[in-house]
């Protein structure tokens, strides 16, 4: 029988619980483990050491452990793959899929789709890995492909301005060659991949999977066939996940379904207002018109997300300083609202092209909303737009600056200053000091 992802969410990976006679997920912190039959406990080593997800005993906790294995299932299950392998971080797991899909088939090339998050961006821009990539639009895959292309990389919605990919489209024009989809802002409550021939697809768990801001993990959902070699990285990089952090994703997976439909509710409400905020000179949301130009809510996605970015009339910096209820920070997905200044913080180490590309300009801001009262939240974003406006225009504007671009809307007109801070200009080209 087929259930609801509601339903998956709240019994995935639990289903012998009854049978053990508990009620809550088991949580084992062992390292290692007892071996009477060292010639048993030496086959078994020897399969995790091939890619096996299971063995007669787990040896040692950077092989296999309960705890984690079990959200494993449980991750797999909602985005309707065969398996999934769990790491220590986001940025591990697409590290191990680079290393698993590229270095280890010596296909040292990649195709990647901007805009990404920027660790992802830095990780491929920089060569750490030996690899080169090739920076295309998403309609441009098939010509970049080469012989020596191991891997197609995409994100939808893109970090941070939120545009749609195409990934069946991406997929017919990969031919061959895997894409891996970062799908952490959509969660498998929004988008499945896999079901549109993703050969990877990789979760920051600790975004919208864990939900609290308490956990640090990833995940990449695959076919069994490519699981092996996720699991052969893991064991020799150790980027493993601790198994508390497994089970608080785990847990966090019960809740998924409820938290990300609270949150795009609110969502959708806040974008529609900043969309005429005199504050505003653009808002990035998938769900207002105009900016889902291939249709993808309804076809791909189930909704538009709970992310949203907008891009402000006057200084950026001066209007996340003067929120007093939305939380300034970094990452996304937990109970509370974040906002950040990405080209400051987590686009900061991608290069000016890189930022121009992915559409990343020194006044954009990128907010997840939270499970808080929505007029709250409004009331918020109201006050301290307000007050960056007007500071904006009481002060004269710096001599070099950027024209922050209006968004298209039949609704009242937009107010547009065209200040914006010196140190986010620098940002976007790549010559602010990293601050300490």
């Amino acid at each position: 029988m087929t259930y609801a992802v509601d339903t998956r969410a709240v019994h995935a990976g639990r289903a012998d619980l009854a049978e053990l006679g508990v009620h809550a997920l088991p949580l084992d912190f062992s390292t290692t483990y007892p071996m009477h039959d060292q010639v048993a406990a030496g086959s078994a080593l020897g399969a995790f050491a091939d890619g096996a997800a299971t063995a007669a005993t787990p040896v040692y906790q950077r092989l296999y452990n309960p705890t984690t294995a079990r959200f494993e299932q449980a991750l797999a299950e909602l985005e309707g793959t065969e398996a999934a392998v769990s790491f220590a971080s986001g940025m591990a797991a697409i590290t191990a899929v680079l290393q698993a899909a590229c270095l280890m088939t010596e296909r040292r090339h990649v195709v990647a789709v901007r805009p990404l998050y920027g660790g992802t961006d830095h990780l491929l821009s920089i060569g750490l890995l030996g690899l080169s990539v090739t920076w295309v639009e998403q309609d441009e895959v098939a010509r970049a492909i080469r012989p020596d292309t191991g891997l197609v990389v995409v994100e939808t919605p893109g970090n941070p301005t939120l545009n749609l990919v195409d990934i069946a489209t991406v997929v017919i024009q990969a031919g061959d060659v895997p894409v891996l989809v970062d799908n952490t802002f959509a969660t498998p409550v929004l988008q499945n991949p896999a079901r549109l021939g993703a050969a990877y697809v990789v979760h920051s768990g600790t975004k919208y999977l864990g939900g609290h801001g308490d956990v640090l993990g990833g995940v990449v959902a695959c076919a069994e066939q490519r699981a092996g070699a996720l699991r052969q990285v893991r064991i020799l990089t150790g980027a493993v996940l601790h198994p508390l952090a497994g089970y608080l994703l785990h847990r966090g997976l019960a809740t998924l379904p409820l938290r990300v439909r609270a949150a795009q509710a609110t969502a959708a409400t806040l974008a529609v207002r900043l969309a005429v905020h005199r504050g505003i000179s653009k808002v990035h949301y998938p769900g207002l018109p105009g900016n889902d130009p291939r249709g993808l809510i309804g076809r791909q996605m189930r909704g538009p997300g709970a992310m949203i970015a907008f891009e402000t009339s006057g200084d950026a910096a001066a209007v996340v300083a003067a929120l007093r209820l939305i939380t300034p920070a970094v990452s996304l997905g937990s109970v509370d609202s974040l906002i950040e200044h990405p080209a400051l913080l987590t686009h900061r180490l991608v290069d000016a092209e890189g930022k121009q590309a992915g559409g990343i300009t020194p006044n954009l801001l990128r907010m997840s909303v939270g499970l808080e009262d929505p007029e709250d939240l409004w009331a918020d974003l109201d006050q301290a737009l307000t007050a960056a406006t007007r500071a904006s225009i009481a002060v004269p504007a710096p001599a070099a600056v950027l024209a922050a671009p209006v968004i298209a809307m039949p609704e009242p007109e937009v107010f547009a200053a065209e200040a914006v801070s010196a140190t986010s200009a620098q940002a976007v080209h790549g010559s602010a000091p990293v601050p300490a």
